[in-house]
């Protein structure tokens, strides 16, 4: 009976309409500005679900330079907090490189706070 209800509620077309969003609406894409100077504008993504090292990592934080492809692959775990985040960014890409004017990622959680 759950899964009739399930369905029921899934194919109802009022449900739908009346249903709440979580998230905010999406803007139109835009096309990226071209960087003008290396480490000026990257792009970051997280690989994750890999098998656990024996330092404990369990993902990849891919940071890449938008103008020379360059790239830095930061061993984490899907476990560290925002905070401990920031850190490695301020270390890895920030000492290195200076502070980007733009960064363009996903919409993952991890980003939001």
């Amino acid at each position: 009976m759950k899964a009739d209800i399930a369905t029921y509620v899934r194919k109802c077309l009022t449900c739908a309409k009346v249903k709440a969003e979580h998230q905010t609406p999406l803007g139109l894409l835009q096309q990226p500005e071209i960087p003008v100077w290396k480490w000026e504008r990257i792009t970051m993504d997280f690989i994750t679900k890999l098998p656990r090292t024996q330092s404990g990592y369990d993902s990849i934080w891919v940071i890449v330079d938008r103008l020379t492809k360059s790239a830095h692959f930061i061993p984490v775990n899907e476990k560290f907090k925002t905070k401990k985040l920031a850190r490695l960014y301020l270390k890895e890409i920030v000492f290195k490189h200076g502070v980007p004017v733009s960064i363009i990622l996903d919409r993952d959680p991890i980003f939001a706070s």
